[in-house]
């Protein structure tokens, strides 16, 4: 065996035999392997220097095996005024290891300079603490898996339903799930959680982010944590976190493979949110953790004008620079590793304008969505973008290119505003219901290029969407600073919690309004996990740090939630069963969809511009476009107003009558062959057979 190793792959490769191990650092002057006897081990029990090939530094280890711990220590200049910040004290985690063992222990070792220092340019002193015992350390891993005959579903967009979900809030709670396994990646594979996602008509778990993290010294001295886990510091490793701790070290990658491939065996695909857009070493008085000691010129985003300091576009402190081709190299590497390696069906990425940055701004020819349209592993897998970040022009939505879908904030927003009674609503919401064409047809795009939600990780659950006005995010820590006061929620008369009978009645409907607008409408639903239980998190609407109850899922569910989890199953099989509410292609033919006014008649200009009306009736007929083809009609009536309307229903030019599928409001008034009456703040679904 070669005694200086290869240069490629980066990481550590078990070869069978031995491991080899390959780092990038284009302006390191030299680097040490280190390896530890343990992982909680406070210092390595041997150190090996590394040969180099151009920008990688690289040996091959004969003896080393699988479970072995390592990490990196990288010499170099330590000028932060020209953006390098090498510190050969700090141990550095491998940013292709394919596990990382345990989780930081906060000490000042951690930081790359003094960190008790009171002077303003502490940063620029390089610090000679050891922080080897405060760090995980990266393990060798084996990729051998029984993988047997898996496959993945790859269900057309216009079949998926997509369920936004924590692995730890999902399943801490069941009752069904065994102790040791709840909240980890095996629980949810059991049947209880699969038999509950198929019942919904689920097609694809979308995961909060499952890649180690570097949890913020902040929050561990307030004994929080970064409960969602948008702080990655590991691209290639499921976090240890959501394993059952069984088992050899690195245990969290066999038991994230299997719980993959229970759910591919059941039908339903696994989407990761990915946060490639920042690290969780934040600003540059963070720790030095990997990045930032290997080479941070090359890894972070320098500000024009202070390399010492970072261009932040995310908000976190620092921003990945995808203009560089190493880092968009280990972007992509990471990619690919989860769908050839872990069996992954796509991905949902956090602040995904930044990866879309240039010199000049965002770009939808950029050289990351270039190379992965490319790319024949990623081409094919489900690609969905946060279109937001907080650089100029951050806002993105309808932006991105051909192949890509988006969380549709404009679909959230308006039928926010529409649900909660306010006025000039209707136009906008014509267009969130028919798919959104405005945003997304001019790239080519079909209506799947839209997300639609109301409801995500982030913000108001549909409960307290609809139970609070106000955000109380005191438990956070910040004196409820944190979090977005922009919430469109409405509490119907009650602030909180309630025993009025009537607030609790219009917030239930409401609730249902909410969840059948999402299931009717054109593009793609994604429920957010426990929307279909009533699931509060007491007006929490930036529950980020909060692993506790507050953010867990209550599986005990009161007479309201199910009915509540009946209504949704029963919307979202409506969907499933009508090719009208899921087609392909964007409304043109004026026999294909119709807007109607409450006489039952075309909607005029003047009706459009009445920022009163609260009315809207949308007739889709059979035609073109539709995925699997059939006829006949669909009528959706909605009523936003605090009043009852009566609506005459249309006639149409083919024999058949119009039943009442669903009305949200309950009511048991007798519709009659041409005309119903739309309760307030209703909605009504009726199909002409």
């Amino acid at each position: 065996m070669r005694a200086t190793g290869s240069a490629s792959p980066l990481g550590a490769t078990w070869e069978g035999e031995g491991t080899n191990f390959a780092l990038f650092s284009r302006h390191a002057t030299r680097v040490e392997l280190c390896l530890f006897a343990q992982p909680e081990d406070s210092a390595e029990s041997a150190r090996v220097e590394l040969q180099r090939t151009e920008d990688i530094w690289h040996t091959y280890l004969p003896d080393v095996h699988p479970g072995q711990a390592y990490g990196y220590r990288v010499h170099g200049p330590h000028t932060p005024a020209q953006g390098h910040r090498f510190n050969p004290a700090k141990l550095l985690l491998d940013p292709y290891a394919r596990a990382i063992s345990g989780s930081m222990r906060w000490s000042d070792a951690l930081s790359g300079f003094p960190l008790r220092s009171n002077d303003p340019d502490r940063d620029l002193i390089p610090d000679p603490q050891d922080s080897a015992g405060a760090m995980p350390k990266s393990l060798v891993m084996d990729p051998a898996f029984a993988w047997g005959d898996d496959a993945p579903p790859r269900t057309p967009w216009d079949r998926t339903l997509i369920y936004e979900a924590h692995v730890k809030g999902m399943t801490q709670l069941h009752p069904d799930i065994s102790e040791e396994l709840r909240g980890t990646y095996l629980a949810l594979a059991t049947p209880p959680i699969i038999r509950h996602l198929k019942s919904l008509g689920v097609t694809a778990l979308e995961l909060l982010p499952v890649h180690h993290i570097a949890a913020e010294q902040r929050l561990a001295g307030q004994g929080l944590t970064n409960y969602w886990g948008y702080n990655s510091i590991g691209f290639f490793a499921p976090d240890g976190r959501y394993a059952t701790g069984r088992g050899a070290p690195g245990g969290q990658v066999s038991e994230f493979k299997t719980m993959i491939k229970q759910l591919h065996r059941e039908g339903l695909e696994v989407l990761l949110d990915v946060v490639y857009n920042h690290t969780g070493e934040g600003s540059h008085l963070g720790p030095t953790l990997s990045f930032r000691g290997i080479d941070n010129a090359t890894y972070y985003w320098p500000h024009p004008d202070t390399p010492r300091l970072y261009t932040d576009f995310t908000g976190c402190g620092n921003t990945v620079d995808a203009r560089k081709p190493p880092t968009l190299k280990l972007l992509l590497d990471s990619l690919r590793y989860w769908v050839q390696d872990m069996h992954v069906d796509g991905f949902r990425f956090d602040i995904a304008p930044v990866l879309g940055r240039t010199d000049k701004g965002f770009s939808p020819a950029s050289e990351f969505f270039s190379l992965l349209r490319q790319d024949s592993v990623l081409a094919g897998v489900k690609l969905i973008a946060e279109p937001w970040d907080l650089g100029p022009d951050g806002y993105q939505v309808g932006r991105f290119p051909a192949g890509w879908s988006e969380w549709n904030g404009k679909f959230r927003d308006t039928v926010r505003h529409f649900w909660r009674g306010d006025t000039g609503q209707v136009g906008s919401l014509a267009s969130r219901l028919a798919g959104s064409s405005d945003l997304y047809e001019a790239s080519g795009r079909p209506p799947q290029a839209s997300i639609n939600f109301v409801t995500c990780h982030d913000g108001f659950t549909l409960q307290d969407l609809v139970s609070y006005e106000r955000k109380y995010n005191e438990a956070n820590g910040e004196e409820n600073r944190d979090g977005s006061n922009h919430n469109i929620s409405r509490n119907w008369g009650v602030e909180g919690p309630t025993d009025v009978l009537r607030t609790l009645h219009i917030r239930e409907r409401v609730k249902r309004n909410l969840l059948a607008a999402l299931a009717f409408s054109q593009g793609v639903p994604m429920i957010s996990h426990g929307d279909e239980m009533g699931r509060t998190q007491r007006g929490n609407n930036n529950a980020y740090c909060q692993d506790s109850p507050l953010t867990w899922i209550d599986w005990v569910l009161s007479p309201e939630n199910q009915e509540l989890l009946e209504f949704t199953r029963k919307v979202f099989a409506i969907r499933s069963a009508t090719p009208l509410l899921r087609r392909g292609t964007f409304f043109h033919s004026g026999n294909d969809l119709t807007w109607l006014g409450p006489d039952g008649q075309t909607m005029t200009q003047a009706e459009w511009e009445d920022s009163s009306n609260h009315l809207l009736g949308m007739l889709i007929r059979g035609g073109t476009g539709v995925s699997e083809g059939g006829a006949g009609a669909i009528l959706l009536l909605l009523n936003g107003g605090g009043r009852s309307r009566p609506f005459t229903l249309p006639s149409l030019d083919r024999p058949g009558t119009w039943t009442e599928v669903i009305d949200t409001s309950g009511s048991q008034a007798q519709a009659t062959a041409s005309r119903v009456t739309l309760a307030p703040h209703s909605l009504m679904l009726l199909r002409h057979n």
